[in-house]
């Protein structure tokens, strides 16, 4: 398959610079929505120009932030069942789209303002729905989980992580969440 023309893969050194500005400013743009793009370049140990050819603005930095940290969480579904069984692979993956979707509320305000310019679009939920979908047709040939199970109804059954608080001790209330939702999958279950 032919890449577009515009999209040449980066150098490796090019590459890490562009995974530490995002890595420092998930962080920084967590703690404070307004932290300048100043900051995060020094933090982030690069140059104002490298900063600006990766991302021109602030909205194109935090749009991309969720876009990357939402590919990770698609792209771990396929890493983990190729390491672990289908049920834990599962659960696993979804502790990581927990994280994920706490990383996100915590940069609610940065969105916000992003989407408030009116150029730019949030990403769909394409990715991890699609990953979810691997997930449960893994479980389900397993007959782990009753069959029929799509990835839009575990994201609607999973739907109650974006309500927790991140600023809280999320952890324990998010895994008794996905506990329950695992238990749901589980019933009617072949092999049970």
């Amino acid at each position: 398959m032919r890449q577009k023309k515009d999209a040449v893969p980066l150098r490796s050194d090019a590459q890490r610079n562009r995974e530490r500005i995002l890595e420092v400013a998930l962080a920084e743009l967590t703690r404070c929505a307004d932290t300048p793009l100043s900051t995060i370049a020094k933090k982030a140990c690069v140059g104002q120009g490298t900063f600006y050819r990766n991302f021109p603005n602030r909205e194109a930095l935090v749009l991309e932030i969720y876009r990357h940290g939402m590919q990770q969480v698609a792209d771990a579904a396929g890493q983990l069942l190729r390491t672990r069984d289908p049920e834990r692979a599962l659960r696993e993956w979804m502790d990581l789209l927990a994280r994920f979707a706490m990383a996100k509320a915590g940069l609610a305000d940065a969105i916000r303002q992003a989407m408030a310019s009116g150029n730019l679009t949030k990403p769909g939920p394409a990715p991890v729905i699609a990953a979810a979908e691997l997930l449960l047709r893994a479980n389900e040939a397993a007959g782990t989980i009753r069959p029929g199970v799509t990835g839009d109804d575990l994201s609607l059954a999973i739907a109650g992580l974006w309500q927790i608080d991140p600023r809280e001790d999320w952890q324990p209330r998010a895994a008794r969440l996905l506990d329950l939702v695992m238990d749901g999958l589980r019933a009617g279950a072949p092999e049970r």
